[in-house]
């Protein structure tokens, strides 16, 4: 009954504002609540084209394919609340707004769940589910790509007459913020996307950012975050540390908000698009956004929009596959005013690409991605997109919630899908933006290590720090219970210290994360010049590059690789080199000898791909499998330096002994060579 008495009021709620309740004097009039919010937004906005684009049609009638979303008859009946099926529409529908019944019923209560134009069903939404239902687009990769397989055209660049432009539609807001995993611009094939945007805790959906009824930004909570943003147009403007690239290659560099690297990008894509269709084709294009369908012949190859172009007739006719591509994505990244905010590095790398398509010179100078730990199109962050969630052995470096949960209670969970690292990862205080602190780190091996009690790159070294070490390396050997290092056992197999180890290599001996052999002694901690001693006095903390122009003071050089303090020729080739090429030397050189010895001791072939896993192949191309210990070692070895890049500045001379006595123990001839 409680409901029942809700949804009356709501239907009376309506009568009144369409005017039904005529008869009621103002003073007797109820109360609606949040009428004059809803009366300043676009959904209560009875002259807009949304609303009276069919008022010329005979009868005037929103037309089933529309009335969802232009209608609010319509999308009571898409809900079923006006007693038809639910989840179609029935009937075309009579003009008018969106009213308070639309959104306030039974069926809107309970939905928590839409499926995008791609097929993609998202569940557990809550309140924005029912934004989410309009706001979604009208097309998407697949629609596109099955218009394209039906015209079965021979190539991409071939007109064809079944092909022609697809249009998202308007303000697809929750396609944009889904990115990759809705599909709603046009993803390229053998490319990685961005997945949902997730913005901070408590502004990351459609009722948290905007006022669900005058559907205006919560411009006043931005600021707490985005300082000096006072009004709605000054988001544009905003930009924070997890996009530290110059996108469009303009020059500014971090100096304009992202809606302004989406914007170059955009004149790039179009420049590109005028150029592919007047070069390729040989039919000029141009756009018009204010007119169906958009684009249009150029007539008179002028590049601009001239009187008359712009017209129905006009249309452009001279389709390819590669022109709807990069077109659709135009067209995506315009139609969606705010998806600089809503998912603005999906929305980059779609214009990238569609720039790349159409002519792979002109992204020279563009940046399609940012800095490792917010690259959320790479691997290292959609690695478990057909998981669903980041399993609990990685979700602590590969999950934007993983590492504040371990700090926090010292265990792993799987955790949601990331776009790479959040703000919160890091900082445990918005806005204030202060760190967590954390005292001592436990590495692989069971030691622990640290910068200093709180130290900023102590936070950094949870995750730079590698998987396995000579501990776990030796156990897996104890476990086989080999006779001798030359016995290849079942029981044996490759270990990958992972990537970035930086944090081990910096410690050495003190965590062991190289394999260390027996009744050799190793140097521990690389401690620089102060003030040059840790990850974040070294690299910038967020686009991690390295503050080469501050080396440049003491070793005469912005390049680190030439960079060395000691003469002594450690790889016997005395070539005038920094610490990195004497790394190399060694390293190609154990290369070299584990596939000797593989071949001449275990009568097989190795090859080494770092591209792909599991790393080590025979000559067919399968997984090696005949390890022995010493290969073993060897291995963890050679991949230990081909995963850590910077290993010759962050303890060299610790590196060098390893790969020494890598080579020494595998009978190689290390006279020429010069152990420090």
């Amino acid at each position: 009954m409680k409901n029942r008495g809700r949804l009356i009021l709501l239907i009376s709620a309506v009568l009144v504002l369409t005017g039904a309740l005529l008869c009621v004097a103002d003073d007797d009039r109820p109360e609606i609540p949040f009428e004059a919010q809803w009366m300043s937004s676009g959904h209560a906005d009875a002259t807009a084209e949304a609303f009276i684009h069919w008022d010329e049609d005979d009868p005037p009638l929103v037309s089933e394919s529309c009335a969802k979303c232009h209608s609010g008859a319509g999308f009571l009946d898409f809900l079923g609340v006006d007693g038809t099926e639910a989840g179609t529409i029935d009937n075309a529908s009579e003009p008018g707004v969106i009213t308070c019944i639309a959104c306030h019923n039974e069926a809107t209560i309970a939905m928590d769940s839409v499926t995008m134009p791609s097929g993609l069903e998202i569940v557990g939404l809550g309140a924005e589910a029912k934004c989410m239902q309009c706001h979604q687009g009208r097309e998407s990769t697949v629609s596109v790509n099955a218009r394209i397989e039906s015209a079965a055209v021979e190539s991409d660049d071939v007109v064809s007459a079944d092909l022609g432009f697809r249009n998202v539609h308007y303000f697809a807001a929750a396609a944009t913020q889904y990115g990759a995993l809705a599909q709603g611009g046009y993803q390229y094939a053998g490319k990685t996307y961005d997945a949902k945007f997730a913005h901070v805790e408590d502004f990351d959906t459609c009722v948290d950012c905007h006022d669900p009824h005058t559907l205006e930004v919560r411009v006043d909570e931005c600021a707490a975050c985005h300082p000096g943003v006072a009004e709605v147009n000054q988001l544009k403007a905003s930009r924070l540390e997890g996009s530290l690239a110059d996108y469009d290659g303009d020059g500014f560099y971090v100096t304009e908000g992202i809606y302004y690297e989406i914007e170059g990008l955009q004149a790039i894509l179009y420049g590109a698009l005028q150029a592919y269709t007047a070069d390729i084709i040989g039919s000029p294009i141009i756009y018009d956004s204010h007119t169906y369908p958009y684009f249009f012949t150029d007539t008179n190859a002028d590049g601009a929009v001239s009187e008359g172009e712009a017209n129905y007739g006009n249309q452009y006719r001279s389709w390819t596959a590669r022109l709807v591509k990069a077109t659709y994505n135009y067209q995506f990244s315009l139609k969606d005013p705010g998806a600089f905010a809503h998912g603005g590095k999906y929305i980059i790398q779609l214009l990238y690409d569609s720039i790349e398509d159409l002519d792979a010179g002109l992204v020279a100078g563009l940046r399609r991605d940012d800095p490792g730990h917010f690259a959320g199109s790479t691997e290292a962050w959609r690695h478990w997109d057909e998981d669903g969630e980041v399993q609990s052995s990685c979700a602590k470096c590969h999950s934007a919630t993983g590492l504040p949960l371990y700090l926090e209670l010292g265990v792993n969970k799987a955790e949601p899908l990331s776009n790479g690292m959040l703000c919160t990862t890091c900082h445990d205080s918005l806005p204030e933006f202060t760190r967590y602190a954390v005292d001592e780190v436990e590495f692989p091996s069971g030691a622990e290590a640290s910068f200093g009690e709180g130290e900023d790159a102590n936070l950094c070294i949870n995750c730079h720090q590698g998987r396995e070490s000579t501990v776990s390396v030796n156990a897996r050997i104890a476990s086989a219970a080999v006779e001798s290092d030359d016995v290849v056992s079942s029981g044996l197999s490759f270990r990958n210290i992972h990537y970035f180890a930086a944090g081990a290599t910096l410690f050495g001996n003190d965590v062991q994360g190289a394999y260390q052999y027996d009744e050799q002694t190793y140097l521990g901690q690389f401690e620089h010049v102060a003030g040059y001693g840790d990850c974040t006095q070294c690299h910038d903390a967020h686009t991690l590059e390295v503050k080469v122009d501050e080396c440049a003071m003491c070793h005469g050089s912005a390049d680190p690789r030439t960079f060395r303090m000691t003469a002594t020729d450690f790889d016997g080739d005395r070539a005038s080199e920094g610490i990195a090429g004497e790394i190399e030397t060694l390293a190609e050189a154990i290369y070299t000898t584990i596939q000797e010895y593989a071949s001449n001791v275990l009568g097989g072939s190795i090859v080494y791909d770092a591209h792909r896993y599991p790393y080590w192949f025979d000559d067919a191309g399968g997984r090696y499998g005949s390890w022995t210990a010493r290969l073993l070692k060897a291995a963890f070895n050679y991949q230990y330096f081909q995963k850590d890049p910077g290993a010759y500045a962050h303890n060299g001379k610790y590196l060098i002994q390893v790969l020494y006595d890598t080579l020494a123990d595998l009978g190689a001839d290390v006279a020429g060579y010069t152990r420090p």
